[in-house]
Order: structure tokens, then C-alpha cells, then sequence
């Protein structure tokens, strides 16, 4: 979620652009539209804008380090959300989204292999488990999906209550994508597996959904009650599929059992 600091900016934010011009950019500290991030008076002058609002630099982060600004992002300070999400362009979104449901789906697929025994010929278990891991990438696919189709439902029933102008449901697809980057942390927890591997995993699902939160939080400008009940229905809409799923595999004597023995 981090991004590249001074080089993640689009060019030409120094130039100042007609009076009429739909502004751009964030503050990050008190979310208000800017015109500009900074201001190029002379080759190699440069000075950071002040929002008009707060009297705070528009946006400090271009001047730090990505590794600084990944590490506020991994601490879900709403000024490192607004500057990643506003005035930066990221388009790793959905090669992110791709990336951690194979995470998602590799430790489901490894709980499935570690509890089951087979005695199979080679290449048969060979092509059971190959169609495991598929079954598994779905199966996190959809949860997610339900995952994302319960905050927005939820924001857009509370719309007329919280909302001043229509949100940007792209921008918050966006937002939620790139802030579920914890689940890359799944990889590391069952390549090191030790005796607390289970709270790990625990930790990093909290931690994923922290940063659904704050994700939300920042992109619509609403409060955390709000955010909170967001992330709590596409959690509890997550849980039905996850029931759903407990169900199908009930009635057609599925020996998968991967969310008996999982986890998170």
C-alpha cells in the first residue's frame, strides 16, 4: 500500500490550472479539495501548497520516504490513506486483489493438504490437489465479493443519512482493494508455522479489516460508526457465504473441510 513518495505524484501539480478547474487533490489533514500540491516558482524551487482550511501543508507526505509512508499506512493514520488514495495515482489495485486471493486461497488449499490422506495413485493426487487450489481461489473469490457487495449495500442505504454528494463506489472498490494488503501476510505465517500460527492468522484477519475500516473511513469522509457497521455487514455477509458453503458441502458429503479446521 505504499507508494513511491515524490515520484508516485502526477506531473504537472506545480502548474496552477484556470480558475474554473475541478480541484484535484486532498488535504490530509482536514480532507478539503486542493488545486495543487506544491508550487514550482524556479528550477529546482519548490514550495509545498498550505491548505487554506487548516493552515497545514496540503499534503507532507511528498517530501517522505515511501518506506515512512508505508509505515503510517501499516499504522492506518488517515493522513497516509488520504494521500495514497487522493494524491497519488496507484493502478495496483486489482494486480494486488489477484495477488492476495492466490495468498487466500494457497493457505486454505495448504490447511486442506495438511489434514487429508490419500491414498490415491501419484498422479491422480497430483490433479486432485492442482483442482483443490482452483476450488479453493473461487471459493475465497466469492467471499470477498460478498464481502464488498455488504459495505456497499450498507453505505448506500445510509447514503441519504450521511452522505453530502454521491460517493465514488469506483474510488472505494479501490480503496478497499488496496487496504486488504495484510492478507500478503499469509504467505510468511505458514512458511515460518510455529505453535502460534493460529493467532497469526487471527491477527492479520483484525488487521485486514482494520484497514477495511480506516479505507472506508477516509474515502467517504463519514464517521467511525459508520465505517464500523460498513465493515461489520460485509463481514456478517461473509459469514453467510461461508455458511453457505459449510451447507453445500453437508449435503453432497464433501470430504473438504477446510472451514472446519480453518482458522480466521
Amino acid at each position: 500500500m505504499g507508494t513511491g513518495g515524490r515520484c508516485g505524484l502526477r506531473p504537472g501539480k506545480g502548474a496552477e490550472g484556470p480558475a474554473s478547474a475541478p480541484s484535484r487533490y486532498r488535504c490530509i489533514e482536514c480532507n478539503r479539495e486542493a488545486r495543487e500540491l506544491y508550487r514550482d516558482y524556479s528550477r529546482g524551487v519548490l514550495k509545498i501548497t498550505i491548505c487554506k482550511s487548516c493552515q497545514k501543508p496540503v499534503d507532507k507526505y511528498i517530501e517522505y520516504d515511501p518506506v515512512i509512508i508505508l509505515i503510517n499506512a501499516i499504522l492506518c493514520k488517515a493522513q497516509a490513506y488520504r494521500h495514497i488514495l487522493f494524491n497519488t495515482e496507484i493502478n495496483i489495485h486489482g494486480k494486488l486483489c489477484v495477488f492476495c486471493l492466490l495468498c487466500e486461497a494457497y493457505l486454505r488449499w495448504w490447511q486442506l493438504q495438511d489434514s487429508s490422506q490419500d491414498t490415491a495413485p501419484d498422479d491422480l493426487i497430483r490433479y486432485t490437489r492442482e483442482w483443490d487450489f482452483y476450488r479453493m481461489f473461487t471459493i475465497a473469490s466469492l467471499e470477498q465479493t460478498a464481502f464488498f457487495i455488504g459495505i456497499f449495500a450498507f453505505l448506500w442505504l445510509e447514503r441519504p443519512k450521511t452522505a453530502k454528494k454521491a460517493p465514488s463506489f469506483f474510488l472505494l472498490l479501490k480503496a478497499l482493494l488496496l487496504s486488504s494488503y495484510g492478507k500478503l501476510l499469509l504467505i510468511p505465517a505458514v512458511i515460518w508455522e510455529h505453535d502460534y500460527t493460529p493467532l497469526c492468522l487471527r491477527l492479520i484477519k483484525v488487521f485486514v479489516l482494520t484497514s477495511n475500516f480506516q479505507a472506508v473511513r477516509v474515502t467517504l469522509n463519514i464517521n467511525r460508526k459508520v465505517s464500523l457497521l460498513a465493515v461489520l455487514s460485509g463481514s456478517l455477509l461473509e459469514s453467510a457465504m461461508v455458511y453457505f458453503f459449510q451447507r453445500l458441502e453437508w449435503d453432497v458429503s464433501s470430504d473438504c473441510a477446510i472451514y472446519k479446521s480453518q482458522d480466521f
